[in-house]
């Protein structure tokens, strides 16, 4: 009986240092949870705090959302009317267009009326030349010797010219024809042609009108010699 009451003071006596040894680590425990737990709490509460700015900064954000959606809603109305004015231009210019087409399409006809007229008077001028310039020569009026002046330009301004729209054969023709002293009629009625082609290409020079009128006196001597030749006329002096 002694030895079992010893064994009970014995374990009572261990225990007791264990379980207030427990009851300490309990209570420092405790206050330590507690100061964890008012922590986290204060933790949460900064985590609200930060949640109530996040959600001023999100009402922020749909307020700017807001306006640029305003906003984006009048840049699409000034579209809009930036595509009414290009529309707009656009008929404007395919307006302008049909315009300078018309303009264009009637320029063109007065400048071919005109060209025609102009190219109508010139030949009529110069078939009045030719006549006037051949019925002096057959009259004697206009002398040989008058039409040899001519030559020294004539003949510079052919030594110039190797140019459309005569050939080089042509121009060569002008040459030996330019190099004689009386020409047949058919000889002179050719260097007539070919003083026509070169007064239609080069009509602002003049030494091509002065081509022309020397073959011109050749055709009108010519004509004398044939008419004196046929005892038509009488003959005369050069």
């Amino acid at each position: 009986m002694v030895d079992l009451t010893q064994a009970l003071i014995t374990v009572i006596g261990t225990l007791v240092p264990v379980l207030l040894s427990l009851i300490t680590l309990a209570y420092w425990l405790g206050g330590k949870f507690a100061s964890i737990d008012e922590r986290f709490a204060r933790i949460d509460e900064r985590f609200e705090k930060m949640d109530e700015r996040f959600a001023r900064i999100d009402e922020r954000f749909k307020s700017i959302d807001e306006r640029f959606a305003r906003i984006d809603e009048r840049f699409s109305g000034i579209d809009e009317r930036f595509k009414s004015i290009d529309k707009r231009f656009e008929e404007v210019n395919k307006r302008f267009e049909e315009i300078k087409e018309y303009v264009d399409y009637k320029f063109e006809e007065i400048k071919t009326y005109v060209d025609s007229r102009i190219n109508r008077l010139a030949e009529a001028s110069r078939a009045y030349q030719e006549f006037f310039i051949e019925y002096l020569s057959v009259k004697g009026l206009l002398r040989l010797s008058e039409a040899s002046m001519l030559k020294g330009e004539i003949e510079r301004f052919t030594r110039l010219s190797t140019m459309n729209p005569l050939t080089k054969e042509e121009w060569e023709k002008i040459r030996r024809y330019l190099e004689k002293d009386e020409l047949t009629l058919e000889e002179a009625l050719e260097l007539r042609r070919l003083a026509r082609k070169v007064t239609d290409e080069y009509g602002d020079r003049i030494e091509a009108w002065k081509l022309h009128i020397y073959a011109s006196i050749m055709v009108g001597w010519a004509l004398r010699r044939k008419l004196e030749e046929e005892g038509k006329l009488e003959g005369g002096g050069c």
